[in-house]
């Protein structure tokens, strides 16, 4: 694992949640009435002591980042916004621009900053309506556009970027399965990769549908090897100036997934500290 962030271990939530970057508080101070790149939507701006987290995941199509960032949600209390299941929200709606997002999805490609950030606003502005404080973003930004265009909205605490080879992520989409019945989303995939060259070892067991839905379990359209490789050709291309943009100011964390779920969970938590948090958790419920 390269360059991994750690918190102080005594004050695990409450410094996550208020000390991760001092910072923050001068930025949203000085940036309060910068024009919002959203249109006429602006994100509130608070102190980090009286909000919860903004944390972004980042990670190649396929490597699990909806998985961790929903789990880590649930941990912390703050909502998990997906910018692919907006996009599938707005497919599945037949909206003004589903048409378009059906050739994008097709091709591999990746949406544009417009549709993304219209999708984004929209959420974001549903949810301040609601109440919610903090936030995980998954899948925005992508490029230091978008970036830029974030910074101007709001202040992130934390990236998280999750690692895994691309032999593996490629595996791993050609595996995805759904159920076209009930909807849920497993992997026939079965990854073994043994460690050589200093590289460790991997193994993924499969998520295996119940056999209720074995007989329904549908490929994505999306999900060919063609198809796949270019998505991380193009991810690949766009995220080391991103990954070095969030590098540069000290918030970047990057974690080198060992395995699934059952391997990955309690280490990841660990890095972020919060793994004495979880316990607690547990035991309370």
């Amino acid at each position: 694992m390269a360059a991994v962030t750690r918190f102080s271990k005594p004050s695990a939530i409450s410094h996550v949640r208020r000390c991760l970057y001092s910072s923050s508080a001068v930025a949203a101070e000085s940036n309060q009435h910068a024009p919002s790149p959203f249109g006429d939507y602006k994100i509130t701006r608070r102190n980090p002591s009286e909000r919860n987290v903004q944390w972004v995941f980042l990670g190649s199509p396929g490597v699990g980042k909806g998985t961790y960032a929903s789990r880590l949600s649930n941990l912390l209390g703050v909502p998990h916004i997906a910018t692919g299941d907006l996009v599938r929200e707005e497919l599945a709606s037949s909206g003004p621009i589903a048409k378009q997002l059906t050739e994008i999805v097709n091709q591999g490609k990746l949406v544009s900053d417009e549709i993304i950030i219209s999708l984004l606003s929209k959420r974001l502005k549903a949810g301040e309506a609601k109440g919610e404080s903090g936030f995980i973003l998954d899948g925005f930004p992508r490029t230091i556009n978008q970036a830029e265009i974030l910074k101007g909205v709001t202040d992130i605490d934390l990236v998280v970027n999750l690692r895994l080879p691309e032999s593996v992520l490629i595996e791993k989409c050609l595996g995805r399965r759904i159920c076209g019945q009930c909807g849920k989303n497993f992997n026939v995939a079965s990854i073994d990769v043994k460690g050589q060259n200093g590289s460790p070892a991997i193994c993924m067991a499969p998520l295996l549908p119940p056999s209720s839905c074995m007989s329904k379990l549908v490929t994505r359209s999306d999900d060919t090897e063609e198809v796949v490789k270019e998505r991380l050709r193009i991810y690949n291309e766009k995220s080391q100036p991103l990954e070095d943009y969030y590098r540069n100011q000290g918030k970047l964390m990057e974690f080198n997934l060992p395995g699934g779920i059952p391997e990955s969970w309690p280490k990841l938590l660990e890095a972020l500290n919060l793994d004495e948090f979880d316990e607690r958790q547990s035991v309370a419920a």
